[in-house]
C-alpha cells in the first residue's frame, strides 16, 4: 500500500481548490461524503473540522479515499481540471482520516440507547456502514459475518498493494467503539435463521451478504487444478503468502477480464513472481471496466494486455494447462452496456501458452442467499428490493450493496448502507408512536 500525503502535500493541494459555491465533486460521491466542504474546511486549516464532515458522511471514509475510482466520480467533475488538472480528493480524504487517528480524534459518538435492537447480515462495506449509522442514533446492532473477519472483500481479496489489513482494522475499529458487536464466524444461512433472529427481538433486519460468486468460462476444464477463479485466487494470496508464492513463482499466468478483480490478479500474481502475467479481454482497452489507475499499475508492473481477444478452449495435457485458443474479436454495434460488443473474426484462432489460468468475469451473489426462502430474487440471484431504501417484499427486512446491486463499488454498497439505516430509523420510530 503506498504511502499517504503528508500534512504539507494535502494543504498544497487542498490550495487548489476553486471554493465552488456548489461543489460538483460533492454531487457526484456515491457515499455522500461531501468532498467540496472537507477540502474547503482543510484550506483553511481546520482539520478537525475536515475530518468531522468525513466520518459523519462516510464510516469508511480512509477505505473510500483508498480504493475508490475517484478519477471517474468526484475528481470527474472537479473544475479546477480546467486549469491544471483535478484536485487529488481521494489522496487528501485517506490523510483527513489517518491524521484523525495520528492525534486520536474521532468525531462519531453514539447516542445513548433507545433499547431497540437491528441485526445485520455480512460485515462487508453495506453492513458496516448501516451498523455504523443506526450505532450513532442509539440502536444495539449486531453484526453476523461467516467469516473469520470483518470487512469483505475488503479484508479477504482486496491485495496488500491496493489496501492493508492493518488500514481496514483500523477503521473498523472505530464502528466497534460506537458499540456495534460483530460475531465472527456466525453464517446465518438459512430462511429459519433469520425467523428466530425476528423472534429474538430484532425489530429489523439488514441483509448485505455481498456477491461472492465468479462467473466462469463455458469452457470444459478437464479436472485441471491450474484454473482458478479470481476470488479463490486473490483470498489465497491474502491469506497463504507463501503457498500462493509458490504456486505462481516462475509461471506464465493467463487472467481473462477486464475489470478491478482481473487486473487486481494480474498484478499480484506478477509481485509474487510469476514470469508473465497476460491479460486477455474481449473489448478495447478503453473499454475495460477497471479503473484508470488499477489499469497504469498493471502497465507499469510488465503486465502484458491481450485485447480484443476471446478465449474458446483450454489446451490441458495429462491435467496440466498448457495454454488456451483464442479468437481475435472486432467491435460490433453498441449493447446495453453502452460499448460496443465484440464479434469474433474468422479465421483468427490461434494459441496463448500459459500455464496456469484465472477467470476473473464478474461476480454475482452466490445460490446459498436463496436459501432464505421469503425474498424475491432475480435470475442472477440478487435479492429484489421495492425501493431504493431497501425494503425487500419482506416486512423489516431491508437489503443492499452487491446482494442487491451485484458487485459495485464499495462508495455505493456504504450508500445503501446509509439509506437502508435511515428507512429502518424511520419504520422503528413509527412503531413507538
Amino acid at each position: 500500500m503506498e504511502k499517504g500525503f503528508s500534512f504539507d502535500q494535502a494543504l498544497a493541494e487542498a490550495s487548489r481548490c476553486l471554493l465552488c459555491h456548489d461543489p460538483p465533486c460533492s454531487a457526484d460521491c456515491p457515499a455522500g461524503t461531501d468532498p467540496g466542504r472537507f477540502i474547503r474546511k482543510l484550506r483553511f486549516r481546520n482539520l478537525k473540522g475536515a475530518i468531522a464532515v468525513i466520518k459523519q458522511n462516510n464510516p469508511l471514509g480512509g477505505v473510500c479515499g483508498v480504493i475508490c475510482p475517484t478519477r471517474s466520480l468526484c475528481e470527474q467533475g472537479c473544475l479546477a481540471s480546467g486549469i491544471t488538472s483535478p484536485i487529488k480528493i481521494g489522496r487528501i480524504q485517506r490523510f483527513l482520516v489517518e491524521y484523525g487517528w495520528r492525534v486520536g480524534f474521532n468525531p462519531i459518538l453514539p447516542r445513548p440507547s433507545n433499547g431497540k435492537k437491528v441485526g445485520i447480515i455480512g460485515a462487508g462495506p453495506s453492513g458496516l456502514a448501516c451498523a455504523a449509522e443506526l450505532a450513532t442514533e442509539g440502536y444495539h446492532v449486531t453484526v453476523f459475518e461467516k467469516l473469520p473477519r470483518a470487512g469483505g472483500m475488503l479484508q479477504c481479496v482486496i491485495p496488500d498493494h491496493r489496501l492493508s489489513r492493518d488500514f481496514v482494522d483500523r477503521e473498523i475499529s472505530e464502528i466497534v467503539e460506537l458499540g456495534v458487536e460483530i460475531k465472527l464466524d456466525t453464517p446465518i444461512r438459512t430462511q429459519a435463521d433469520l425467523d428466530l433472529l425476528l423472534k429474538d427481538d430484532y425489530e429489523a433486519l439488514y441483509l448485505a451478504t455481498g456477491a461472492w460468486k465468479c462467473a466462469g468460462m463455458n469452457i470444459t476444464r478437464s479436472g485441471s487444478e491450474d484454473i482458478f477463479d479470481a476470488i479463490s485466487f486473490l483470498r489465497l494470496a491474502k491469506d497463504e503468502s507463501n503457498k500462493f508464492a509458490g504456486l505462481v513463482k516462475g509461471r506464465d499466468i493467463a487472467v481473462i477480464g477486464g475489470g478491478d478483480s482481473a487486473l487486481d490478479a494480474a498484478v499480484t500474481a506478477m509481485e509474487h513472481g510469476a514470469a508473465d502475467v497476460f491479460l486477455i479481454y474481449r473489448r478495447s482497452y478503453l473499454d475495460m471496466p477497471a479503473s484508470d489507475e488499477a489499469k497504469e499499475l498493471a502497465l507499469s508492473k510488465g503486465i502484458h494486455f491481450t485485447v480484443m481477444t476471446q478465449p474458446v478452449d483450454y489446451i490441458i495435457e495429462n491435467g496440466s494447462v498448457r495454454g488456451m485458443r483464442v479468437v481475435r474479436c472486432k467491435p460490433g454495434e453498441v449493447d446495453a452496456s453502452g460499448r460496443r460488443c465484440p464479434v469474433l473474426v474468422d479465421e483468427t484462432e490461434h494459441s496463448i501458452e500459459a500455464d496456469l489460468i484465472v477467470e476473473a468475469l464478474g461476480l454475482v451473489p452466490d445460490d446459498s442467499v436463496t436459501q432464505y426462502s421469503s425474498l424475491e430474487f432475480d435470475k442472477l440471484n440478487r435479492i429484489v428490493i421495492r425501493d431504493e431504501d431497501g425494503a425487500t417484499t419482506v416486512k423489516r427486512i431491508f437489503a443492499g450493496g452487491d446482494a442487491v446491486r451485484g458487485a459495485s463499488l464499495v462508495t455505493r454498497a456504504v450508500c445503501d448502507g446509509k439509506e437502508a439505516a435511515t428507512a429502518i430509523r424511520r419504520l422503528l420510530e413509527k412503531g413507538t408512536k
